[in-house]
């Protein structure tokens, strides 16, 4: 079998079963068995694969046709041109959130000049610690924090970090919220990309995310929004002044979240759309 073989036969595979972008799903897989850019596959079409790897590639795509995400089964995902490995106990990073880190960031290295230091930021709920890990990336003079409450999250999130080479600029805090940081704290930037799907949504989500994203990353309650009122509530005593909370947010709850943090004292600066033009982001201050 060729590559090309491969490719169209897999590909033909994964649309029956109902996966999205079937010939790109494929070609990242082989792509990853073999070792290349995805691109060198087109200059190996001719290319006779070996039984072994005819045998792997097999199985490669039965586990995708089952619906596991292809993160999942390559062991990780870009965020922000960053590799972060990702598993079961963690929600998959989406593109849409690399704009709420990029809100972050810009936001920190414009604050760097006036702001007293140590500059500080806050990831709550960190999961796999993608968004500490770009804050702590792309601004190198801030110290990030970032609180979890899963256990094996948290040791995925600093599987992550060492990996970049970061585990002095990050600190980790596994506990419920603000809670499990030290006493006292104070950030220039809270930062949360919070479970925000109704319960009763859930189970109509697609398998990829529905059977293999955690739950407890994906529920936020009755109508998505019980960690912004914690937040909104809980958050002002530790923000400094002319800090920003930024907070990524689901389809539909722009009015309903602007209202929560209305009536906990917060302006809201600004509201902006990801890459389809959905209303994403929310940034606001005291």
């Amino acid at each position: 079998m060729t590559v090309l073989d491969a490719i169209q036969r897999s590909a033909e595979f994964l649309a029956k079963k109902g996966v999205d972008s079937p010939r790109l799903q494929t070609e990242l897989l082989l792509a990853h068995l073999l070792k290349l850019e995805r691109m060198q596959l087109y200059l190996n079409f001719e290319r006779t694969l070996a039984p072994p790897e005819v045998d792997e590639f097999r199985e490669l795509i039965r586990r995708r046709g089952g619906r596991e995400p292809l993160q999942h089964i390559v062991g990780s995902t870009s965020f922000c041109g960053l590799e972060i490995a990702v598993n079961r106990h963690v929600l998959t990073p989406r593109p849409e959130t690399e704009l709420l880190a990029e809100r972050g960031w810009i936001f920190l290295n414009e604050r760097t000049s006036t702001a007293s230091p140590p500059l500080a930021a806050l990831d709550f709920g960190t999961g796999s610690g993608c968004l500490a890990i770009a804050l702590a990336s792309k601004s190198p003079a801030a110290q990030v924090y970032a609180v979890e409450v899963s256990a094996e999250a948290m040791a995925l999130a600093r599987q992550n970090a060492a990996h970049h080479g970061l585990t002095q600029q990050i600190h980790f805090f596994q506990g419920d919220g603000f809670a499990s940081l030290p006493t006292p704290s104070s950030f220039d930037l809270i930062i949360s990309n919070p479970p925000y799907i109704p319960t009763g949504e859930i189970a109509s989500l697609q398998p990829e995310v529905r059977d293999y994203d955690p739950c407890a990353a994906l529920d936020g309650g009755p109508e998505g929004l019980d960690f912004y009122r914690r937040l909104a509530r809980e958050a002002p005593p530790f923000l400094r002044p002319g800090g920003r909370l930024m907070l990524e947010f689901g389809d539909g709850q722009a009015e309903s979240l602007r209202g929560i943090l209305r009536e906990q004292k917060w302006v809201v600066e600004a509201v902006e759309a990801d890459y389809s033009h959905r209303q994403r982001i929310m940034i606001a201050r005291r």
